[in-house]
């Protein structure tokens, strides 16, 4: 389903100059036909930096539009996920994805570049990772596969952690069911620019909390986080770990996107 709408998305998009259905992901630029190869999600946890537009080699992939048509200067912002958390398809072999400054100013100047093998069949993130050096303006990235295979149980939700906090040490996300209280580990220790494994949990209600090795605490926290049967999550951690504030955007954040 999630394929299907990212596609109706780009078309939508591609035909209209304004297209009220998808206003707030709509791409605005297409270079080709949507290709039915991999599929790929965007996420922009990069503290402090600015918002972007995400490309595969020179083509637009995502971009936010304005109530005119006119392409936004805003973009996908810090803690946002392109194209409304969607895949979008994109040609297999090897692309070299970047975030693009949205803004007037240094418009299209990439803070990231990765280049990435992906695969007819598969499904990626890219993320903008890190802190933003504001002098160099630059971002760090990576990407990661989401192996979240064909066989899916559908009386269990599949979770899995990617860790994206530069100057955090490895985790484990660890999550309790606010019913049973009955507390399990999600996968082994990730490190950063690391992704655990989809494991499965079942269906509930869970306060989530990713630890350091050796240490009881929570180093980050979620509670009342749902998961339903047959859906498949990733919980991604951003931020900057030193930031005690409860209340900053750029403290430690564990974000919860659906893959499907």
């Amino acid at each position: 389903m999630n394929n299907y709408r990212s596609i109706a998305a780009l078309l939508c998009a591609g035909v209209l100059a304004s297209c009220d259905a998808f206003e707030k992901t709509a791409v605005q630029q297409i270079g080709e036909p949507v290709p039915a190869g991999a599929q790929i999600k965007f996420f922009h946890f990069g503290v402090n930096a600015p918002g972007v537009n995400f490309y595969a080699n020179t083509v637009k992939m995502t971009a936010i539009s304005s109530a005119t048509g006119i392409e936004s200067t805003t973009g996908v912002v810090y803690g946002g996920v392109g194209s409304g958390g969607f895949y979008t398809g994109i040609a297999p072999g090897t692309i070299t994805l970047a975030g693009k400054i949205a803004a007037t100013i240094d418009k299209d100047l990439a803070i990231s570049n990765v280049s990435q093998a992906v695969a007819t069949g598969k499904y990626y993130s890219y993320y903008l990772s890190g802190i933003y050096n504001t002098t160099a303006k630059t971002v760090e990235a990576f990407v990661v596969e989401d192996a979240f295979g064909a066989a899916i149980d559908y009386t269990q939700a599949y979770v899995r952690f990617v860790h994206a906090i530069s100057n955090a040490a490895p985790m484990t996300l660890y999550a309790k069911n606010t019913t049973t209280l009955v507390e399990m580990a999600v996968g082994a220790e990730i490190s950063y620019k690391g992704a655990g494994a989809f494991t499965a949990v079942p269906a509930g209600v869970y306060d989530l909390g990713t630890r350091f090795a050796g240490v009881s605490t929570n180093a980050i926290s979620r509670t009342a986080v749902s998961f339903s049967a047959g859906r498949v999550y990733t919980i991604g951690s951003r931020g900057d770990i030193t930031v005690v504030s409860t209340t900053l955007a750029n403290r430690p954040i564990l974000d919860n996107t659906a893959n499907r």
